[in-house]
């Protein structure tokens, strides 16, 4: 078999449709994109890979198939393919989310991150956000919800914030784009001490949305649960179980000379016996039963 018949029977195995023509191999991603394999060497073997928009004439000047990758092997063909479509699944659903094409997220108006594009921010609640974080994930697309509930004086740091980076100050002045990025920053300085809870990782994207709407229901009831957490909080007390704390009470202990002289004699006591072999080793025995297979099996009973 040729290298583009073993790539044909394995996406074919993990039902994505192919075609070849001539020396090219078309798999469709969507209705407008599609991978386009070129063989460049049949023994070694290797195809070029181009992402490119389909159902275009040829012959049109304006299009272009862009090289965005190379691939020696139909495992690795596999895999740019699988890819690109959870690439592909990713920006459909972030589109979806920012469009709000979903019924089920209508209340909903998510913007974008200024700094991670796969990210994107919906206001719920008095002072909270819901957080969607879009990616692929070993091979899998899929998006991590938060919700997030701001401080109290978080309207008051962005203000002050707009007010002065949108302030004039002669040579200092801002482009657009430094005002977004500083603004940004000041956001994530503000959220950092913010509640956060965090309600999952979805592969199921109709399952997502789902979970934005009720998280839009329950926006005010968790705004309003979730407390700061004290930093001073009393911490239990610890018990010495293993009695390493006895010898302060000893201290006290009317018959401390008595105890005393039976160290003294214990001590000569342990001093006369031999010592240990190299299979000797300390450490405190935490049987509570009798162990059979410990007993000396010499020893008559009592």
């Amino acid at each position: 078999m040729s290298f583009f018949e073993d790539i044909a029977a394995a996406l074919d195995r993990e039902g994505i449709e192919s075609r070849v023509h001539d020396e090219t191999m078309f798999v469709p991603i969507t209705a407008d994109v599609e991978i386009q394999f070129v063989e460049v060497d049949p023994h070694l073997p290797a195809a070029n890979v181009y992402i490119a928009a389909a159902d275009v004439d040829e012959d049109d000047e304006e299009f272009e198939a862009v090289l965005v990758s190379v691939v020696f092997s139909v495992e690795s063909a596999v895999a740019t393919v699988a890819e690109h479509m959870a690439t592909d699944e990713v920006v459909t659903v972030l589109r979806d989310l920012l469009e709000g094409t979903d019924e089920r997220i209508a209340d909903l108006e998510f913007f974008q991150d200024s700094v991670n594009s796969q990210l994107v921010r919906a206001e719920v609640g008095e002072s909270a956000e819901l957080q969607v974080l879009v990616e692929v994930v070993e091979g899998e697309p899929c998006a991590s919800v938060s919700f997030v509930a701001l401080s109290d004086n978080y309207d008051d740091l962005m203000g002050d914030a707009i007010g002065e980076l949108w302030e004039s100050d002669g040579d200092a002045e801002l482009t657009d784009e430094d005002r977004a990025r500083l603004f940004e920053t000041i956001h994530t300085e503000a959220i950092s001490e913010a509640e956060v809870l965090d309600l999952g990782r979805f592969a199921d994207f109709d399952r997502l949305f789902d979970v934005l709407s009720l998280a839009a229901d329950q926006a005010e009831d968790w705004e309003a649960q979730l407390l700061p957490v004290e930093d001073d909080f009393d911490e239990p007390d610890v018990y010495d179980i293993f009695g390493e704390d006895d010898g302060e009470l000893l201290d006290d202990d009317p018959a401390e000379g008595d105890d005393a002289v039976d160290a003294e004699d214990a001590g000569a006591h342990f001093a006369a016996q031999p010592e240990a072999g190299p299979q000797a080793t300390a450490s405190r025995d935490t049987r509570t039963e009798i162990d059979p297979a410990a007993e000396d099996p010499d020893q008559d009973e009592v």
